[in-house]
């Protein structure tokens, strides 16, 4: 039995330690004592209130446990990582954070610390999958479409935030990053907008988000895409928010006082935002990798549609984000990841067990990928 804590008891935080807590001896640590207090009937799980921001405070946590999971928001991940690297602890984390992992690899390699990166749905079980996949045939093309939404369109904004809310806000002002015929290209979020249709919702709206992330380093394939997915529309109302500078970090003098306008928008949308009790919500993943196998052209797709647990009152974002992290926790305890460093899920996937590993640990909590060979 090991000993782990999770940084972040928010609706991921919360699936991945009731998860964990199976079989080893777990803490979750947050900042929010209500957060803290949906955990209460699970008596085998310890909680700590505690801001994790001060200064010294990560380091001071992590340091008697075996292995720390990160499900803090994205402004807060890379700060999470390193110092839990620094305090010489193997880490797991979900968070979308900004800055290169790979800036911590020789940090990580100096400590032997393994540090596991876009450990979630989107990125993560993409990469997984993709990682899979490349070790077994040439790859030419990768795209993963992906999201998750509220079952309920509610007027104006038809979604509901299923992880940290600062995240959603990122896919729409960072710029996404794709590969195309092996050359990289920036375009800005919300761009190239296209409808697909999912079974069994119906049509959805793709755009670009920067959600390859470390498959621009790691993978060397001359065309990969990935985009987020929501309901018809969000496009041209997130624009006009974004182009009329909603989103903005650069303060405003408003009655001889200096706001951001980002700080008013969170301020306003996130009430809204949040999924209320009992409110369902789904995840939609499409993987479709190409390229030669053996000589032969091959297609792959892989399709999840995942929907909330009413018998245990779990979002499908925390099921699917979650279970996809506790299942590489469960493979790294188990001594099947021995990488040092920072390890991306594509390094993972490369392991035809772990692979294999991963999808079944998926089923057995009900979250199934359905996969067509062409």
């Amino acid at each position: 039995m090991k000993r782990i804590v999770v940084l972040g008891a928010g609706l991921v935080g919360k699936a991945i330690a009731i998860d964990l807590a199976k079989s080893n001896d777990v803490t979750t640590v947050d900042s929010n004592h209500t957060s803290l207090e949906k955990l209460r009937n699970h008596s085998n799980i310890k909680t700590i209130l505690t801001n994790l921001s001060d200064e010294g405070e990560i380091q001071n946590i992590v340091k008697d446990f075996d292995l720390v999971i990160g499900c803090l928001p994205g402004y807060m991940g890379y700060k999470t990582v390193e110092q839990t690297i620094l305090a010489g602890k193997d880490i797991i984390d979900i968070s979308f954070f900004r800055e290169d992992p790979f800036e911590l690899d020789e940090l990580a390699k100096k400590h032997n610390v393994t540090a596991i990166i876009d450990a979630g749905v989107a990125p993560g079980m993409g990469n997984i999958i993709l990682g899979y996949h490349n070790a077994q045939m040439e790859v030419s093309s990768y795209k993963c479409y992906g999201g998750g939404l509220p079952f309920k369109r509610e007027w104006p904004f038809e979604y509901k935030a299923v992880f940290s809310p600062l995240d959603v806000l990122e896919e729409y002002i960072r710029p996404a990053r794709y590969m195309l015929n092996g050359e990289l290209v920036v375009r800005e979020a919300l761009s190239e907008a296209e409808m697909r249709h999912f079974e069994p919702i119906g049509s959805l709206e793709a755009w670009n988000t920067d959600g390859l992330r470390t498959l621009i380093k790691t993978m060397k394939i001359p065309n990969m895409i990935e985009k987020t997915l929501r309901y018809p529309g969000t496009v041209k109302y997130i624009k006009v928010l974004r182009e009329t500078g909603f989103f903005s970090n650069d303060p405003l003098l408003v009655n001889g006082k200096q706001i951001r306008p980002i700080d008013v928008t969170t301020k306003l949308l996130f009430p809204v935002w949040e999924l209320k009790k009992d409110e369902e919500d789904y995840t939609m993943l499409r993987v479709i990798v190409k390229g030669k196998k053996n000589g032969i052209e091959k297609k792959y797709t892989y399709n999840l549609f995942d929907r909330y647990d009413k018998k245990t009152e779990t979002t499908s974002m925390a099921r699917t984000t979650g279970y996809t992290s506790t299942a590489i926790a469960n493979l790294f305890i188990n001594g099947k990841i021995k990488y040092k460093g920072i390890c991306p899920p594509e390094y993972i996937g490369v392991d035809k067990k772990n692979f294999e590993f991963i999808l079944n640990y998926l089923m057995e909590r009900g979250v199934q990928y359905k996969v067509s060979e062409e």
